[in-house]
């Protein structure tokens, strides 16, 4: 059930303030974010006044989408007065002078923003730890990642502190977190949602290349609604009136990254669901070179968070390098939207081979994890995230089982470009 307008609806009806709303936040957050450390910068003082004005609002018969609505967002998309550090020591001082665009629309819809959410270091890991703020705890077993680098996001939703949060996305940093956490995140089609006010602390240049913002949400509803608000432009709806008959293409094996049998049982009963809800399911899908995508993947990946700064004793990439890493994608891009758009209606698919894995303080270029019982590079899990990152296709993370352990394990459904909507919309029907 949408629990956004649920709420907004009893805001508007005066069954509760939105001072009410905003306390009973608070409350929730300080009962348990000792434990958790989701969110944190704090910013309830200037909430109460925000809250007082909507209910102002309110009560002279305004209505907005958000109106009244408590919530957070990710630390790194700046809110003037308050520190966008991106984890970074080094940027403890970096405060914000503007809101950002994302801020601004979220504002203008009516929600009252109370505080700021935890990332990963630099924006850049599977969990969200860092030398400013420490570590985020999994709302479902403290200890293990909460996700990153939205982890903050995630666990903030994943422990009913709020209804509603905005994340990013490069390398699945909303889809992990809410694959971990067990709630729903949308990576966005490259340049639906502007990153405005989303820069690394000290600049304020261009967005950059396969980097998103997207709503996340313990309701698809919720994230559709989301946004709504936040896109830059309408979005058409779902291509299909119905679900049924849906052509649901499925990769459960990657050259690269390994997944262990809970993620397989999981997808095998999400397929099941799938055909039990009349989609058409092909578990050998003819699409394009997962290898080589995901090598070309990782090149760029790394030239973007470099800024084209290469390692020591590895050749500078040039401009005509840079143009030939953008040609392959491109390539890979309209491959891929043929095949959802002649062959198949979405591309089902994990987020990350294995349920929540513990909290730690190596770096994610040394981590292993565990896949049934062997130890495994982490990093070798990009290559999920990649699926929909390199050719810039929206793909929503939604809840889909458990794990032997108890956590939560979310997979992925991409779509073609701008089919945001409709990617949420064939998801509904097989998360649980």
């Amino acid at each position: 059930m949408p629990e956004i307008k649920e709420l907004t609806d009893r805001l508007a009806a005066g069954d509760l303030t939105a001072i009410d709303a905003l306390e009973q936040t608070i409350e929730r957050i300080e009962a348990r974010d000792a434990e958790l450390n989701a969110v944190v910068v704090r910013d309830f003082d200037r909430a109460r006044g925000a809250a007082a004005a909507a209910d102002e609002r309110l009560a002279h018969g305004e209505r907005a989408p958000l109106l009244g609505l408590p919530m957070t967002v990710k630390e790194s998309f700046n809110i003037a007065g308050l520190p966008s550090t991106w984890g970074l020591p080094e940027a403890r001082d970096n405060i914000a002078a503007a809101d950002s665009r994302v801020v601004r629309r979220l504002k203008g819809a009516g929600a009252v923003i109370l505080g700021k959410t935890n990332i990963a270091i630099d924006l850049a890991d599977f969990q969200s730890n860092n030398k400013v703020y420490g570590a985020t705890n999994n709302p479902h077993m403290v200890g293990r990642s909460s996700g990153g680098s939205s982890g903050g996001s995630a666990a903030a939703l994943g422990a009913g502190y709020v209804p509603a949060e905005v994340g990013t996305d490069i390398g699945g940093s909303v889809r992990l977190p809410a694959a971990f956490c067990g709630i729903w995140g949308l990576k966005t089609t490259y340049s639906l949602v502007s990153l405005e006010g989303h820069s690394h602390p000290g600049t304020d240049g261009a967005a950059r290349p396969l980097s998103v913002a997207g709503p996340m949400a313990r309701t698809a509803e919720d994230v559709e609604l989301l946004l709504s608000i936040i896109a830059e432009h309408p979005l058409p709806g779902p291509r299909r009136e119905s679900t049924a008959g849906a052509r649901l293409a499925v990769i459960d094996t990657h050259p690269v990254g390994p997944i262990d049998s809970d993620v397989a049982r999981v997808i095998d009963e999400t397929c099941a669901r799938a055909e039990a809800a009349g989609y058409v399911v092909d578990r050998n899908p003819q699409l394009p070179n997962l290898a080589e995508m995901h090598q070309a993947y990782v090149k760029m990946l790394l030239t973007v968070l470099s800024r084209g700064v290469a390692p020591e004793g590895v050749p500078p990439i040039t401009l005509s390098d840079w143009f030939d890493l953008q040609d392959q994608q491109a390539l890979f891009a309209r491959a891929w939207n043929l095949a959802l758009n002649e062959k198949y209606d979405g591309v089902l698919a994990p987020v990350f081979g294995t349920t929540a894995f513990e909290i730690d303080d190596i770096d994610m270029s040394t981590r292993k994890i565990s896949i049934d019982g062997t130890a495994t590079a982490c990093g070798l899990q990009l290559a999920w995230a990649g699926l929909a990152t390199y050719p810039n296709l929206p793909s929503i993370s939604f809840p889909a089982g458990k794990g032997s352990d108890g956590l939560p394990i979310g997979l992925q459904l991409i779509g073609p470009h701008f089919g945001d909507r409709d990617v949420i919309a064939l998801a509904k029907p097989i998360a649980i």
